[in-house]
């Protein structure tokens, strides 16, 4: 663990994941901080006019929710929470559409839950929508969908959601700003010889200590959540810093090398580990036969699966279901993620991309497996 010396990761960052929380969105829960979010957007502007792409997730619905309705402090009840969320909501959305558009930038409103990303057919679908959004040149700016969901309200948090982005869009960095200038070795307002530590390693289980308990009033995460955020990160291999939301030019100068608040990197690299949780995948619920021509694509020339390419469709599946692609024989020479199910696997076979939208009624992939969701296995 070091206490100094931050490598400038965030420099060569093309895609990041920016996440800030509720007490900056909201100046402590006095009101949406319109001075705080036309700031952030921008330095998002700024960020995105040299070539990178930027996703926002951004807290603040129920605390802004809560000072429309007058309450000042954060109710218990399920039904209450979901109210403050839908009336908050419409505020925060208002406010980043109208401080993006002043840094001519268009948004995007995108509501997840947790759930949504841990099926593999809303995955694909809301990676799809994301990368669509990114490549138009919109922003996204996500939160979490509070006023349909319980247990998410109760329990989570978005540290947790913006680290879960990070890996849906394979990020390379994500950002986290709060209120607190980083990761400290104890707590700095009751030990005055707590140093900042300004790089480590994502998952060290030291972290966790030093991050402590809970957060503000405001919110519900504290520095605790930040840290498994940044090891859920981690896994995807992305970077995470924690910084100040309130630094000037914070995001600008990370981007610019500049060593702020604390940096947390990946032991694994960009790609091996969305890879590797496909090779460990011990349930697969069907498979595709492909022609000797298929295989040499895939394994010789690092290509896609294309449908032209099947023989035979083995199984039920559906889209994004880790599947077997097999040879003549039955022997498995690579897996991935399906980008259409069984049954439209079986209109598609043999058939070119030109023919998807006659026989699916719809244009969608061109590849049954994207070989950034392929591993070759023999």
């Amino acid at each position: 663990m070091m206490l100094q010396g931050q490598s400038p990761v965030l420099k060569d960052a093309r895609r990041l994941v920016i996440k800030v929380g509720s007490s900056l969105v909201t100046n402590e829960g006095r009101g949406l901080d319109e001075v705080a979010i036309g700031e952030w957007c921008r330095q998002i502007a700024h960020l995105m006019q040299g070539g990178r792409e930027v996703i926002m997730v951004s807290s603040g619905a129920i605390a802004e929710g809560m000072k429309r309705l007058g309450w000042s402090e954060r109710p218990k009840a399920v039904q209450d929470l979901q109210a403050a969320a839908a009336v908050g909501q419409m505020g925060l959305a208002q406010m980043y559409e109208t401080k993006l558009r002043l840094n001519q930038l268009g948004s995007a409103q995108v509501l997840l839950t947790h759930a949504d990303l841990a099926d593999r057919e809303r995955y694909l679908n809301a990676r799809s929508t994301l990368l669509t959004l990114l490549k138009l040149g919109v922003v996204p700016v996500i939160n979490e969908n509070d006023t349909v969901v319980n247990d998410e309200i109760k329990f989570g948090d978005n540290d947790t959601l913006g680290a879960l982005v990070a890996n849906l869009v394979e990020a390379d960095a994500l950002v986290i700003l709060t209120d607190q200038k980083g990761l400290f070795t104890a707590d700095p307002r009751k030990d005055p010889s707590a140093q900042l530590v300004q790089q480590a390693q994502a998952g060290d289980a030291e972290l966790e200590r030093m991050a402590g308990g809970a957060g503000s009033s405001i919110g519900r995460g504290g520095m605790i959540t930040k840290i498994l955020a940044a090891k859920r990160a981690a896994g995807s291999g992305a970077a995470t810093v924690i910084a100040w939301g309130r630094e000037p030019d914070a995001l600008i100068r990370l981007a610019q090398g500049e060593a702020i608040g604390t940096l947390l990197l990946a032991r694994t690299q960009k790609m091996q580990a969305r890879k590797q949780w496909i090779a460990d995948h011990l349930q697969m619920r069907g498979s595709v036969v492909v022609d000797p021509g298929a295989i040499v694509k895939l394994r010789d020339e690092g290509k896609s699966l294309l449908p032209i390419g099947m023989l035979q469709v083995d199984g039920e599946f559906s889209r994004g279901d880790v599947i077997a692609v097999r040879d003549s024989l039955g022997v498995e020479v690579a897996r991935g993620l399906a980008n259409y199910s069984s049954a439209e696997a079986r209109l598609i076979c043999r058939k070119p991309s030109s023919d998807f939208e006659r026989l699916l009624g719809y244009a969608a992939e061109a590849e049954m497996l994207h070989r950034d969701n392929l591993v070759i296995t023999r």
